[in-house]
């Protein structure tokens, strides 16, 4: 019999300081944030650069392809690819709770044909043959309440995590660059989608550093990264061409 996993049940909280709306999971720390005056747009550094996957592919074939993100936190990246970027989206969430708080406070929007919410352990959802090579843009931010490890970070996870993508999909990977399993996480990855594959951001001020994995591994030229970065801070404001500064293939 299997046991529950405590994170579904975990207590929700929020708090507001400054005109934005902070999430909670029973302790101070922080598991995502909304800008009140414009709920739809990304507020953390570290989950915009989530949304670096977008300088991998043609911005007019944005819209017609699929989001997963696996852990829904705040919402942030649910909503913009949802509401900003028009895509499909499925976020997977196993705390029932925060899906609720989410839709009652931090505005995401009621399911529809795009927007499906599955209540669920992320390790076991990823298996259902249903995903199996679907998805083009994948996130994934599985934390515990203390937000001090990625509570899936196996080998085995990431080829299952591989296995849902298209041939031009990518994951992106919230860590903690400056902990100690960074490294380990970096090697777990690099195992699962080959080194060349495997693209990384310096860390936040926070410590959080984005890693982005490709299904198959490619190195644009310097002048179309550039060009992709132009293009998605006039579309949608994100950072792209600081993004350039700070990131790079892990094997050169």
């Amino acid at each position: 019999m299997l046991k529950p996993d405590p994170l579904a049940s975990l207590e929700v909280n929020l708090s507001e300081a400054d005109g934005i709306r902070y999430l909670h999971l029973g302790t101070e720390w922080v598991q995502g944030s909304m800008r009140i005056d414009a709920p739809f747009d990304i507020d953390l550094e570290y989950v915009q650069r989530m949304m670096a996957w977008l300088l991998f592919v043609p911005p007019d074939s944005v819209g017609s392809r699929h989001a997963m993100q696996l852990g829904l936190g705040a919402g942030a990246i649910t909503k913009f690819c949802y509401k900003k970027l028009r895509m499909t989206c499925t976020a997977v969430e196993i705390n029932p709770r925060v899906a609720d708080v989410c839709r009652a406070w931090l505005r995401l929007p009621p399911e529809d044909e795009r927007l499906r919410v599955v209540i669920a352990d992320a390790a076991r959802e990823i298996r259902r043959p249903e995903w199996l090579g679907t998805v083009e843009a994948l996130q994934v931010d599985l934390y515990d309440h203390q937000a001090a490890a990625p509570v899936l970070d196996s080998p085995d996870f990431y080829a299952d995590c591989r296995h849902l993508l298209t041939e031009d999909g990518c994951m992106t990977v919230n860590l903690f660059g400056r902990s100690a399993s960074f490294d380990r996480s970096i090697e777990s990855i690099a195992a699962a989608f080959g080194p060349r594959a495997v693209w990384q951001f310096k860390p936040t001020r926070e410590g959080n550093a984005v890693v982005l994995a490709q299904r198959t591994a490619s190195r644009p030229k310097r002048d179309v990264l550039q060009a992709r970065a132009d293009e998605i801070e006039a579309r949608w404001g994100l950072p792209a061409r600081k993004w350039l500064k700070v990131f790079k293939p892990v094997e050169r």
